[in-house]
């Protein structure tokens, strides 16, 4: 009987045997392929290299698990999520601006070939002379903000109750996209801000928006808001006015189309702007000069600098 069982377990040779024990290979899990079925120094190796390659082989079907819908295809499927603070905020604010203003909305538009010339032959020296900072557009457009609203000082106005407060200062809200969602910070006294002075503290806005660093006192106030849709690809928009301000300007999308000029159709890079406002405090005529303003000093940016 002894004999019988002996024969019933795999024949190895002495080096196989051992690399069998030393690689914790059971024998019996081995089909040998030298005479008579001994296994062979070979046949455990193989052995050896196809328990290594297991896990690997198992790990593989879990990749595309990784890569699969959230929801499946077919599938009636909802997924609840709560609303963050920031954008319940948001949302109380924009309900409160249209139950509590007459808003309305004018537009103009806006050659922007001066301004992309002019930028496109400074824009380097700018950035060096001034460490770093880009020249975008939105410099200028805080800029003839500035004046614009100088000019008209209604629109730089708030009602306060039964009281209009006006403002000897331009505090400009310049909104800004953030993984929270949309938030507004002031870069103050704007009036006396030199054009890489907003753009850098528009870049510092911008950077602190991304890491969730912005402070409630950087959010808060503002005499004027300034949103740029454009870079988003927006057309054209009514922007909401943010409350207690009176009026919101809205930036959209450069847009190359054809144009009478002297008599001739040219293809300029054209902007929509978009002056929503509250038409209690603000009448139709100011609003459009507000605009007329920004288009004529956006178009002879020079001027900007001439202050005329």
């Amino acid at each position: 009987r002894r004999i019988a069982m002996t024969h019933l377990l795999p024949i190895l040779a002495p080096a196989a045997r051992k690399l069998a024990e030393e690689n914790g290979i059971d024998p019996n899990s081995i089909r040998g392929t030298g005479k008579d079925g001994r296994v062979t120094k070979e046949d455990v190796v193989a052995a050896v290299e196809a328990k290594k390659s297991a896990p690997a082989a198992a790990a593989k079907p879990a990749a595309p698990a990784a890569a699969a819908p959230i929801f499946a295809e077919g599938d009636r499927v909802e997924k609840r999520v709560p609303m963050t603070r920031l954008r319940a905020k948001v949302a109380e604010r924009l309900v409160e601006a249209q139950s509590s203003m007459a808003m309305l909305t004018t537009f103009n538009e806006v050659n922007m070939k001066p301004i992309m010339e002019l930028r496109a032959k400074y824009k380097d020296l700018f950035e060096k002379t001034h460490n770093g900072v880009r020249l975008g557009f939105m410099s200028f457009f805080v800029k003839a903000a500035v004046e614009a609203l100088k000019r008209q000082p209604g629109v730089n106005a708030s009602i306060d109750g039964n009281d209009i407060v006006y403002h000897g200062y331009q505090d400009i809200g310049v909104a800004v996209s953030s993984d929270r969602g949309l938030v507004v910070p002031v870069l103050r006294n704007a009036e006396h801000m030199s054009l890489a002075e907003i753009e850098g503290g528009i870049n510092e806005f911008g950077k602190k928006a991304k890491a969730g660093k912005l402070t409630i006192e950087e959010m808060t106030g503002g005499t004027f808001t300034i949103s740029n849709g454009g870079v988003f690809g927006s057309l054209l928009s009514t922007p909401i006015v943010n409350p207690p301000q009176t009026a919101i300007l809205g930036m959209h999308k450069i847009q190359e189309r054809p144009m009478a000029v002297n008599g001739q159709v040219v293809i300029l890079p054209m902007m929509y702007l978009a002056l929503s406002y509250d038409h209690r405090l603000i009448d139709g005529k100011e609003a459009v000069t507000f605009l007329v303003t920004m288009k004529d000093l956006l178009e002879d940016p020079a001027r900007l600098l001439l202050d005329i």
